[in-house]
């Protein structure tokens, strides 16, 4: 199989038969991320700010795991239990991407593993061997800034 499953050590632990993300050639797909405390394994106690961050840092670690960055995430698709929490979430979520922003969805549904207010999965491109053999002389890629 060409598809390598990515499993951080310091990442929560899936709660399911899947992977926390696929890694197929430049294309990694995360799965969905809830608020789950790694150390733990059990669900953040907090208000929605609190658990999207919680979320967001699971994304960093998996990417981590990978030496890839937020800037490397392409789409995300943001599950809300209740919508009257997208600007809660939203204020959040925009402390941890810059410009270009990742193309995004969100949508409520009626309920999340574990009771969560919020999940996250992404569609991330591994840029890495483009970045590192940028001679910087380019004036569209990020590498070369």
């Amino acid at each position: 199989m060409f598809a390598k499953a990515i499993k951080p050590a310091s990442g929560p632990k899936a709660i399911g038969p899947y992977s926390p993300a696929i890694k197929l050639g430049d294309f990694v797909y995360l799965s969905g991320q809830i608020p789950v405390d790694p150390v733990t394994n059990e669900l953040v106690n907090g208000d929605i700010a609190q658990q999207t961050h919680q979320v967001m840092q699971n994304i960093i670690t998996i990417l981590d795991e990978m030496n890839l960055r937020l800037d490397h995430v392409v789409k995300t698709t943001v599950f809300l239990s209740d919508m009257k929490n997208f600007a809660a979430m939203n204020e959040v979520y925009a402390q941890y991407f810059e410009e270009p922003y990742p193309a995004r969805s969100c949508v409520q549904v009626g309920a999340l593993p574990k009771g969560a207010d919020v999940e996250i999965e992404c569609l991330v491109i591994d840029t890495l061997r483009y970045e590192q053999s940028c001679s910087g002389s380019c004036s569209d890629c990020r590498g070369c800034e």
